[in-house]
């Protein structure tokens, strides 16, 4: 066997170190083809919902933005753009890089999560609450934090799990460790008066803990004292703050407060009730005139449901199901931990947040104030949402699947 010269060794030393976190520097683009269903599924529900933030939004718009009836949707349609050309440009990244960025991300997000409780738009509650949600930026723009949170938990655990994944059913790696960054997201997003996303971060980790291979024992009893938890805070709402308490007492008490903290779930019940099967028709919804406070946000699907009726509620609400299913499916097929760990972390904050706002809006829950993915006005949850996508495109070229 003939022996290598000094300068071919030093070649082969190079090419293991740059192997050695099993992905190779220099493949930094990934080929295959995308999941045609998952994207076509996206896009439908990205064109659905820009119709329907447009019909829900125009009269609310004229009223508060100087007549300008485009408001809304013209900021929303610019946030689509970029996040369009962000989820393209990473469906083609390959997402092994991601894992790099982990600890870079992770520190920046709760920089950003501790910088907002100082510096944030002055956004008050009825009882005087203070809202510290959005970071304000130059041109009248806004950034939240907690958009952003939610990736990072999904990319922490799932980098966390993939690398522990044999010490899942121990409890330190599988329980402790897990409940203490989940602990960090919720304790700093909680502090901006934030319940919704609060939940909402706890389900998504939680969610990971339990497919990681935490000891379903031992999860099983979390579920069972988070249950008392919930328990007790309903049967006692005066516990929590003003707001939140409020909030749950409107929910009991139907006849609580029906100008103040009642006023958007009554009406939000009166146009999703006059919708019927077949709508009222697209933009000619008439709780949108200043009855729904701000449809383009958290209750646009109660116009959606008084504009297209139960039958057009009810295929969103089908596409929605699809798009998780099928991202489960691409999971099912990736051989890489990782990558599967990210895609069910996306999909299930999909799923999570659909089933949170359609229950909000119904009155099955109290009001948490949750957005509805692809629907509700947004620019930092657009752009973060579409990135994801991009995400699971991209494993999705890795996957082994059918080509569609």
């Amino acid at each position: 066997m003939p022996e290598r010269t000094s300068g071919e060794s030093s070649k082969i030393i190079k090419t293991n170190k740059k192997k050695s976190k099993g992905i190779n520097r220099d493949d930094v683009f990934i080929t295959g083809s995308i999941d045609i269903p998952f994207l076509a599924l996206t896009i439908a529900l990205l064109t659905i919902g820009l119709v329907m933030l447009f019909s829900a939004s125009y009269p609310y718009a004229y009223y508060n933005n100087d007549h300008d009836s485009y408001y809304y949707f013209t900021r929303q349609f610019i946030f689509t753009i970029i996040g369009l050309v962000a989820m393209f440009v990473m469906s083609k990244i390959n997402y092994k890089w991601l894992k790099v960025a982990v600890i870079p991300l992770l520190a920046v997000t709760i920089l950003l999560l501790l910088v907002v409780l100082f510096y944030h738009t002055t956004v008050g509650g009825a009882d005087g609450s203070d809202f510290k949600r959005w970071i304000p930026l130059p041109g009248g723009f806004t950034f939240q934090p907690s958009d952003l949170a939610k990736f990072t938990i999904i990319l922490t655990f799932a980098s966390y799990i993939s690398d522990y994944y044999g010490k899942m059913r121990n409890f330190k790696y599988g329980i402790l460790y897990p409940l203490g960054i989940i602990a960090v997201f919720c304790g700093l997003i909680f502090l901006e008066h934030h319940m919704s996303c609060t939940i909402l971060m706890f389900l998504i980790g939680a969610t990971l803990m339990f497919v990681g291979g935490s000891d379903w024992k031992l999860f099983a009893f979390g579920v069972a004292v988070l249950i008392l938890i919930i328990f007790v805070v309903v049967t006692f709402p005066e516990m929590l703050e003003n707001y939140a308490g409020d909030r749950i007492k409107a929910w009991l008490e139907k006849d609580f407060e029906p100008t103040g903290s009642r006023w958007q779930t009554n009406n939000s019940l009166y146009a999703i009730g006059s919708g019927g099967l077949f709508g009222a028709g697209l933009g000619n919804s008439k709780q949108k005139y200043l009855y729904v406070s701000e449809p383009q946000n958290d209750f646009i699907f109660s116009i959606v449901c008084e504009e297209l009726g139960f039958v057009g509620a009810a295929l969103i609400i089908l596409l929605f199901g699809a798009l998780v299913v099928r991202g489960f499916v691409i999971a099912a097929r990736c051989h890489d931990k990782f990558g599967a760990l990210m895609i069910i972390g996306v999909v299930s904050q999909i799923g999570i947040q659909v089933g949170f706002n359609i229950m909000v809006v119904t009155d099955t829950i109290p009001n948490t104030g949750i957005a509805l993915p692809f629907f509700s006005y947004g620019g930092t949850a657009m752009m973060m949402l579409l990135f994801e996508i991009g995400v699971v495109l991209s494993v999705s070229r890795k996957a082994s699947q059918k080509k569609v």
